[in-house]
């Protein structure tokens, strides 16, 4: 199997194909790079070169007992642009993925990066503090830690209701779920565990402001887990160059529920 070394050892695995202007994935907490398999097949058969890779701790890539941070998960990203020799680059970060991408920017720069989509993003801050008063309780997150840690598996089962809208009315599909359920019980709880706190405590509104490239921000405005008004909506007036999409009564798994919509509005901002 393709893996990138990162700086520290730790093996970080991709998949790629397709021929065309690189775009790369950064997927969601507990997932891997199977998460895009929509877009990528989408975007592959569109004229475009895909990659996606398993965040460490996560999927194929290796589960290090150390560095599982943001600072790694950005530097792991630039070893595989920088292995691959990507260039104008688009990067498509969903969820965690997008802290990634963000912070990937702020610790790299632009030099290989042409544009940057935001989807369900967690950027720039989802806890609640003294500088972000709106932000979900310190409680929210120590529940999720918990359910990792005391049934990993029954949580990666009963989190989709919430994750594709299922508790709203979105029609279940159990294939969804147990997609959820193979890709989160792929990675290492360890990993899993210490993302919690990178996706929730990590304040990345430095990283926006060091963006200097066209920016597309897609979120549903029926998204529980990373509600729009903290992050989005914030993001976007953060951002010099950035265009919001709200996708009205979309929860947070846009990827999967909004497929064909997101493959469109994908498109159109990679060719524009």
């Amino acid at each position: 199997m393709p893996y990138v070394t990162a700086s520290d050892g730790t093996r970080i695995f991709y998949r790629e194909y397709g021929e065309g202007r690189p775009i790369v994935f950064s997927h969601g907490w507990p997932l891997n790079g199977d998460a895009w398999d929509g877009q990528m097949l989408f975007l592959a058969n569109n004229g475009f070169r895909v990659v996606a890779h398993d965040r460490r701790g996560h999927g194929r890539s290796d589960q290090p007992a150390a560095g599982n941070d943001m600072d790694h998960y950005a530097d792991d990203l630039g070893a595989v642009l920088d292995t691959l020799d990507l260039n104008d680059a688009v990067l498509v970060g969903h969820s965690t993925g997008g802290g990634e991408i963000a912070h990937y920017v702020g610790r790299h720069g632009t030099a290989r990066v042409g544009k940057m989509v935001f989807i369900g993003a967690v950027v720039p801050l989802m806890k609640q503090g003294p500088t972000n008063p709106d932000g979900l309780p310190q409680a929210v997150f120590d529940g999720i830690r918990k359910s990792v840690l005391d049934n990993r598996s029954g949580f990666y089962l009963s989190f989709p209701d919430v994750f594709f809208g299922f508790d709203k009315g979105v029609p279940k599909d159990e294939g969804f779920r147990y997609a959820f359920w193979q890709q989160g019980m792929a990675g290492g709880a360890h990993g899993q565990y210490e993302c919690v706190e990178q996706f929730s405590g990590v304040d990345f509104t430095d990283d926006l402001k060091a963006i200097d490239v066209p920016v597309l921000i897609v979120h549903g405005d029926a998204d529980d887990i990373v509600p729009i008004d903290i992050t989005a909506r914030r993001a976007a007036e953060i951002i010099a160059d950035a265009t919001l999409k709200v996708y009205e009564g979309a929860p947070h798994a846009v990827p999967t529920i909004c497929q064909d919509r997101l493959n469109a509005d994908l498109l159109a901002f990679a060719r524009s």
